[in-house]
């Protein structure tokens, strides 16, 4: 560790016990655990420019970079014992933030990765979000008991489209609640790509009612995926206090960089060991040659 790194890592940590009990201290950003100014939110403009590395981590999380915001997902109905322990390897290789998978395979990971800083996220109501809102709070009971630390909910988008956006609302609190109760990270899926702009900005705002920690574009299973414009619209609507995670599609360090400029803060990605594998490449070829 380079010493201007040891002297940020103690200036973080003077910041946070300061923040514990002292009003007017640094704001944290409630998508990441960190503070503001670490926050990938505002890290953007740096990626697009042209970085493939950050400095600065999540709290307790993997250590920092490109594969700090990706969640490593495999959710194919297909997927096999095998392919998951593939999938929880690399997670671990590469720190990835957490390993996406369907409920049946959450103690596995758990077990897995055990003793590592990668997180487990599950999914609920996934993929068509059409299953009742007390089935959607149960399986993400069901799925923190198991040891999921981040809960990703499809939305009752047939509800949203008739107007009933009560029932909407109520369908994320059933996930939103339990997970608050547990600290356990709660994202809103909202297949932006069945939806009008007026449709995206509504639930985005009933989400941020109901206390979801983020919104996400997509589940990979619909017609279409994860667009810059809509991760834009997002981040508009929900602001600074919320993630935004754009998922399906993003298949290299490019389409990552578009994200994260238009306000993304996760990414979900099948290809994040492509991605990483570039964001290396990258740095590789633009270190400073050396001198004789």
């Amino acid at each position: 560790m380079e010493p201007q790194d040891i002297h940020r890592l103690i200036e973080i940590v003077v910041e946070e016990v300061a923040a514990a009990g002292t009003p007017g201290a640094p704001l944290r950003c409630r998508c990441h655990a960190l503070l503001y100014e670490c926050c990938p939110d505002r890290l953007g403009g740096i990626l697009e420019a042209g970085a493939t590395r950050l400095g600065l981590h999540a709290s307790g999380g993997p250590t920092g970079g490109v594969a700090a915001m990706i969640d490593h997902t495999l959710l194919r109905p297909d997927a096999s014992r095998a392919d998951i322990e593939t999938l929880c390897r690399e997670a671990v290789e590469f720190r990835f933030a957490t390993v996406c998978v369907n409920p049946a395979w959450v103690t596995l990971c758990v077990a897995l990765l055990s003793g590592t800083d990668v997180r487990v996220t599950s999914v609920v109501g996934f993929p068509l979000g059409a299953t009742t809102s007390d089935v959607k709070h149960y399986e993400t009971r069901r799925a923190i008991f198991d040891g999921a630390r981040e809960i990703d909910m499809v939305i009752n988008v047939g509800a949203l489209k008739s107007g009933d956006l009560a029932l909407v609302e109520r369908d994320i609190v059933a996930v939103t609640m339990p997970c608050r109760e547990s600290a356990v990270i709660s994202k809103v899926i909202i297949e932006a790509v069945l939806l009008t702009d007026d449709e995206k900005a509504t639930v985005c705002s009933l989400a941020k009612t109901a206390g979801a920690d983020f919104v996400k574009t997509s589940t990979g299973f619909g017609p279409g995926g994860a667009t810059v414009a809509d991760v834009s619209l997002m981040r508009r609507v929900v602001g600074d206090t919320m993630g935004v995670k754009a998922a399906g599609g993003v298949g290299d360090l490019q389409g990552l960089r578009a994200m994260v400029a238009a306000g993304a803060s996760r990414i979900g990605a099948s290809a994040g060991v492509r991605i990483v594998q570039e964001s290396d490449e990258q740095e590789i070829a633009h270190m400073p040659v050396g001198r004789a």
